[in-house]
């Protein structure tokens, strides 16, 4: 009887041994997918931050344009060309009109 207890938990042990390493080799196969996982997370971020860096210099460049633009139309409108002022609205206003009937 003791005999066969011990093949028993023999048998049980090695049941036991074979579960456990099927689970170590489902988890390493899990650690592996999630290290790739993160790794491709560090590639995209690292590729978004250059992007975002390169946009805030565009924009940079975008701002002062437009702060000498403003700048200079200042100084017209200062220079005694009120009528140069008028016909710039006018302008805009005639080229929403012609974008909002095409869009129509």
């Amino acid at each position: 009887m003791q005999a066969r207890g011990r093949r028993d938990g023999a048998r049980s042990e090695e049941m036991f041994e074979r579960d456990n390493d099927k689970l170590v080799e489902e988890m390493s196969a899990k650690v592996t997918q999630l290290k790739s996982i993160s790794l491709d997370i560090g590639r995209e971020v690292r590729d978004q931050n250059k992007e975002l860096m390169g946009m805030g210099d565009d924009f940079d460049s975008a701002g002062g344009l437009l702060g000498s633009t403003m700048k200079r139309l200042g100084l017209l409108s200062k220079a005694g060309h009120h009528n140069w002022m008028c016909y710039m609205m006018l302008f805009i206003l005639l080229v929403f009109f012609i974008i909002y009937y095409l869009i129509r």
